[in-house]
């Protein structure tokens, strides 16, 4: 069985027939649309998708900061710069 990431679903179908809709009765969540009743795809609410980009830039950020916490590290002069 296929895991289902959205509290309300939607058929391709009725995607075709009522896309306007049903984004509106998603409001900010996503939707999982669904083909012979498994997950096809994800439609997700612009803010929805701008705020998981945002959320993975930080975590990619964080893991960045993790590698390199301990060095090397360049002594800098910053009246040479």
């Amino acid at each position: 069985m296929n895991a289902m990431y959205a509290t309300m679903t939607t058929s391709v179908t009725e995607l075709k027939r009522n896309y306007a809709g049903i984004l509106k009765q998603a409001d900010d969540c996503p939707v999982a649309v669904l083909n012979h009743n498994r997950p096809e795809a994800y439609l997700l609410p612009a803010a929805y998708y701008e705020r998981m980009v945002n959320h993975m830039e930080d975590l990619e950020d964080a893991k960045t900061v993790r590698e390199r916490a301990n060095g090397p590290f360049v002594a800098v002069n910053l009246d040479e710069l």
